[in-house]
């Protein structure tokens, strides 16, 4: 169960609170009585997932997937041609008559 940070308008009564997630939200401040309390949001409420299945990157779009196929390929292509090219001036030296 998550912590609650809460905040009074009307006394400035700031407190955290441990509640269950399906809880509703507080409205009365157990300071002042009036019905002011709002919830702050806090840092610490975050889910965190651990394991394979929880990545985002395993659950991305079919679209994306490819794009991201594409992009893959043709930066290796690139490579491969400077690759080549790079090897085609170094054969090219040239002929000493000796």
């Amino acid at each position: 169960m998550p912590t609650y940070d809460y905040l009074c308008d009307h006394c400035g009564h700031k407190f955290e609170l441990f509640q269950s997630i399906t809880e509703s939200q507080k409205r009365k401040c157990p300071e002042c009585k009036k019905h002011k309390l709002r919830r702050l949001f806090g840092t610490g409420a975050a889910i965190v997932f651990k394991g394979s299945g929880f990545y985002e990157t395993d659950y991305r779009s079919e679209s994306y997937k490819k794009g991201a196929e594409e992009a893959k390929k043709a930066s290796e292509s690139k490579s491969k041609d400077k690759s080549k090219s790079t090897k085609k001036e170094t054969d090219k030296k040239p002929k000493s008559n000796d």
